[in-house]
C-alpha cells in the first residue's frame, strides 16, 4: 500500500513578523533549523532570518525532503537560498557529490518517480503543470485529454497519480474535491510539459475551458446564484490569470477581449480594481484583430470601471465609442442597453437631466427586447435617481414618486444578495435625504 507523504506544518504567510518561539512550533521551521545546523553548527534562527525561513517553507509546501535539501545550502545566506527558490529545482539538485543517500536530490527523487509511472500517467502528469492553484476533476477532463487518454479515463489515472504522491487531492467545503501539485513537483512536471512538443496545445485546451467558465459564470454574477459564482472564480483566479497571460502573450486577441470582457464584473465585485484595469486594457490594445462582439463587451468593462472611478470624460468617450459600434454592426440589445444607462448616467452627472431620460429610456426598451432582467433593473434605478433629481430641480413631487416607483421596480428585477444590499442602501439613503431637508 502507498501511504500519502504530508506536508510539514506551515507559518501563516498572512502573519505580520512572527517571534522565533512562534516559528518554532511549526514542524517545517524546526525540520530547516535542524538540518541546516548539522552543516552549520553556528546557524540559528533570529529576527533577522526568520522571515527568509518562513518563506523557504512555504515556498517548498512544507516538503520535508526539500526541506532538507534547502537546509544543505546554508553555505548560501538563507536569504539568498529564498531569493533564489523561484527556479527550487534547479537549486536544490545542484546539491553536494558527498550527500548520503538520505539527502539525495529532490530531482533525483522526482525522476525515479516519474520513470515508474505508465505512459498515459506521464501524459497527464505533464499536462497538470498547466494549472495553476490547483484544479477541478472537470477542468482536467478537457486539459489532460488527447493520445491515448480518453475523458473517461481521467479520473482513474489522476487517481492512480494521487495514489503515488504526486498530486494532492484536497476536500473542499461543498463536498467536492480539489487537486493540485506542489510547487516544486509542478516545477517537474512543467519541464517534462515543455519538452514533449504539445504545451501550446494544452495551454490552448487550458485557456479555452477557462474562458467557457467565465462565460457561464457572467450572465450569474448579478443573480440569486452571484455570491457562489463570484466564490468559483475567485478559486479559479490563478487558472483565469494564466489563460489571460498566454492570451495575450500569443496574440489571440479574441480568446483574450472574450475572457476579460466576462470576468470585469467578477474583479468589480471582488475589489480587484487592478486587474479589472490591466487585463481590459491590454486585452483592448490589440481588439483590432478580434470580433465586434467581443470588444464591445470590454469597452462595455472599461466604461463602468470609468464610472466607477468618476473619470467622465473616459465614461462618455467609451460609451460613445460603444453606440458607434452599435450603429456599424449589431451588438446585441443587451450591450445596446448597456452602453445607453452608461451614457444617461454620465451626461446625467453633468446636469442634463433630459438627455439622461432619453438614453435610459432607450435603454429600458432594449432591455426589455432582451429579456435582461439586470439591464431592466440598471435602468429603473438610474431612472429613479435622475426622477429624484428632477424633482429636487423643479420641486414636482410626480418625479419623486416616480424615482420611488422606478427604484421600487428595480428591487423585484433582480433576486442578487448583492443587489438587495444595494436596495437597503439606497432605502436609507433616502431616509437620510428626507432628515435633511427637515
Amino acid at each position: 500500500m502507498n501511504w500519502p507523504v504530508q506536508s510539514l506544518s506551515l507559518p501563516d504567510p498572512m502573519r505580520q513578523q512572527p517571534t522565533v518561539e512562534e516559528l518554532e512550533s511549526y514542524e517545517s521551521v524546526r525540520l530547516f533549523v535542524e538540518r541546516a545546523r548539522y552543516r552549520n553548527p553556528a546557524f540559528a534562527l533570529s529576527p533577522q532570518n526568520a522571515q527568509a525561513v518562513v518563506e523557504i517553507c512555504i515556498r517548498l509546501d512544507g516538503i520535508p525532503l526539500a526541506i532538507e535539501l534547502a537546509a544543505a545550502r546554508v553555505g548560501l545566506s538563507v536569504e539568498q537560498i529564498a531569493a533564489r527558490l523561484d527556479n527550487s529545482l534547479r537549486l536544490l539538485a545542484a546539491g553536494s557529490r558527498t550527500a548520503t543517500p538520505r539527502h539525495q536530490t529532490l530531482r533525483g527523487t522526482m525522476d525515479w518517480s516519474y520513470e515508474l509511472l505508465s505512459e498515459r500517467e506521464q501524459l497527464l502528469f505533464a499536462r497538470l503543470s498547466v494549472f495553476a492553484g490547483g484544479w477541478a476533476l472537470e477542468a482536467v477532463e478537457l486539459v489532460g485529454v488527447g493520445d491515448g487518454i480518453e475523458e473517461g479515463d481521467v479520473l482513474d489515472l489522476l487517481l492512480r497519480l494521487v495514489d503515488k504522491s504526486l498530486v494532492v487531492a484536497e476536500a473542499t467545503g461543498e463536498g467536492g474535491v480539489r487537486y493540485r501539485l506542489l510547487e516544486p513537483v509542478r516545477q517537474y512536471a512543467l519541464q517534462k510539459q515543455e519538452a514533449s512538443g504539445e504545451a501550446e496545445e494544452v495551454r490552448h485546451r487550458h485557456a479555452e475551458f477557462f474562458l467557457a467558465l467565465a462565460e457561464d459564470a457572467e450572465p450569474r454574477l448579478r443573480g440569486a446564484e452571484d455570491v457562489e459564482w463570484l466564490e468559483r472564480l475567485e478559486r479559479e483566479h490563478d487558472n483565469l490569470r494564466v489563460a489571460l497571460s498566454w492570451a495575450l502573450e500569443r496574440g489571440n486577441a479574441e480568446l483574450d477581449l472574450r475572457l476579460a470582457g466576462a470576468l470585469w464584473t467578477f474583479w468589480q465585485a471582488h475589489g480587484h480594481e487592478g486587474e479589472r484595469r490591466k487585463w481590459l486594457e491590454e486585452a483592448l490594445a490589440e481588439d483590432d484583430r478580434a470580433s465586434v462582439a467581443a470588444r464591445a463587451k470590454a469597452l462595455e468593462g472599461v466604461c463602468w470601471m470609468a464610472i466607477d472611478w468618476r473619470d467622465l470624460d473616459r465614461a462618455e468617450a467609451v460609451a460613445q465609442a460603444g453606440l458607434k459600434l452599435d450603429d456599424e454592426v449589431e451588438i446585441g440589445n443587451k450591450l445596446a442597453a448597456s452602453f445607453r444607462t452608461m451614457l444617461g448616467y454620465t451626461v446625467a452627472l453633468r446636469g442634463d437631466n433630459e438627455r439622461a431620460k432619453e438614453l435610459l429610456e432607450e435603454s429600458l426598451t432594449f432591455s426589455r427586447k432582451a429579456d435582461d432582467r439586470v439591464g431592466i433593473a440598471d435602468a429603473l434605478l438610474f431612472l429613479g435617481r435622475r426622477g429624484m433629481g428632477l424633482a429636487t430641480a423643479r420641486g414636482r413631487k410626480s418625479s419623486g414618486k416616480r424615482a420611488s416607483s422606478c427604484a421600487g421596480r428595480w428591487a423585484t428585477c433582480t433576486d442578487s444578495p448583492i443587489s438587495r444590499l444595494a436596495w437597503a442602501t439606497y432605502q436609507s439613503s433616502k431616509v437620510t435625504t428626507s432628515e435633511e431637508r427637515h
